[in-house]
Protein backbone atom coordinates (compact mmCIF):
# COMPACT_ATOMS: atom_id res chain seq x y z
CA UNK A 1 0.00 0.00 0.00
CA UNK A 2 1.02 3.61 -0.92
CA UNK A 3 1.69 6.17 1.64
CA UNK A 4 -0.72 7.85 0.28
CA UNK A 5 -3.29 5.64 0.06
CA UNK A 6 -3.41 6.02 4.13
CA UNK A 7 -4.43 9.78 3.76
CA UNK A 8 -7.72 11.33 2.10
CA UNK A 9 -5.81 13.47 -0.52
CA UNK A 10 -7.30 16.93 -0.79
CA UNK A 11 -9.60 18.71 -3.51
CA UNK A 12 -6.97 21.35 -4.96
CA UNK A 13 -10.15 23.62 -5.65
CA UNK A 14 -9.44 27.09 -4.40
CA UNK A 15 -12.58 28.21 -5.57
CA UNK A 16 -11.83 30.19 -8.55
CA UNK A 17 -13.53 28.19 -11.16
CA UNK A 18 -12.91 30.03 -14.40
CA UNK A 19 -11.48 28.21 -17.45
CA UNK A 20 -8.92 29.15 -20.07
CA UNK A 21 -9.38 28.65 -23.51
CA UNK A 22 -7.58 25.05 -23.66
CA UNK A 23 -10.48 23.91 -20.63
CA UNK A 24 -8.02 24.20 -17.93
CA UNK A 25 -9.37 26.00 -14.15
CA UNK A 26 -7.22 29.32 -13.90
CA UNK A 27 -8.06 28.40 -10.16
CA UNK A 28 -6.58 25.07 -9.58
CA UNK A 29 -5.00 23.89 -12.66
CA UNK A 30 -7.18 20.77 -13.52
CA UNK A 31 -8.61 19.94 -16.89
CA UNK A 32 -12.68 18.95 -16.94
CA UNK A 33 -11.63 15.46 -17.34
CA UNK A 34 -9.66 16.39 -13.66
CA UNK A 35 -12.20 17.73 -12.27
CA UNK A 36 -15.54 15.87 -12.46
CA UNK A 37 -16.36 13.35 -9.90
CA UNK A 38 -12.44 14.47 -7.66
CA UNK A 39 -14.09 12.40 -4.72
CA UNK A 40 -14.92 8.91 -6.94
CA UNK A 41 -11.46 8.98 -8.15
CA UNK A 42 -9.36 6.35 -7.17
CA UNK A 43 -6.36 7.62 -4.60
CA UNK A 44 -3.90 6.79 -6.96
CA UNK A 45 -5.35 8.74 -10.13
CA UNK A 46 -5.90 11.78 -7.46
CA UNK A 47 -1.99 11.79 -6.60
CA UNK A 48 -1.41 11.50 -10.04
CA UNK A 49 -3.51 14.56 -10.45
CA UNK A 50 -1.88 16.71 -7.64
CA UNK A 51 1.72 15.66 -8.87
CA UNK A 52 0.57 17.37 -12.38
CA UNK A 53 -0.80 19.97 -10.95
CA UNK A 54 2.79 20.96 -8.92
CA UNK A 55 4.38 20.80 -12.34
CA UNK A 56 1.66 23.37 -13.67
CA UNK A 57 2.00 25.51 -11.07
CA UNK A 58 5.85 25.57 -11.43
CA UNK A 59 5.67 26.58 -14.95
CA UNK A 60 2.68 29.26 -14.61
CA UNK A 61 4.91 30.62 -11.63
CA UNK A 62 8.07 30.82 -13.78
CA UNK A 63 6.13 32.59 -16.34
CA UNK A 64 5.52 35.35 -14.23
CA UNK A 65 8.69 35.46 -12.77
CA UNK A 66 10.14 35.74 -16.35
CA UNK A 67 7.74 39.15 -16.03
CA UNK A 68 5.65 37.83 -18.44
CA UNK A 69 1.93 39.63 -18.40
CA UNK A 70 -0.81 37.63 -16.34
CA UNK A 71 -2.90 37.76 -19.73
CA UNK A 72 -0.12 35.67 -21.67
CA UNK A 73 -0.50 32.82 -18.88
CA UNK A 74 -3.12 31.40 -20.23
CA UNK A 75 -1.18 30.35 -23.53
CA UNK A 76 1.91 29.68 -21.53
CA UNK A 77 0.26 26.64 -20.02
CA UNK A 78 -0.36 25.22 -22.81
CA UNK A 79 2.57 26.14 -24.70
CA UNK A 80 4.71 22.55 -23.11
CA UNK A 81 2.14 20.46 -22.52
CA UNK A 82 2.55 17.40 -20.40
CA UNK A 83 1.08 13.78 -21.55
CA UNK A 84 -2.27 15.60 -20.81
CA UNK A 85 -1.98 18.73 -22.78
CA UNK A 86 -1.28 20.71 -19.99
Amino acid sequence: MDQLELFDLPNPCIGVCENNSKGYCLGCLRSRDERFNWHNKPVAERSRILKLLEQRRARRDAARLAGKPDQNLEADLGSTPDMFGF
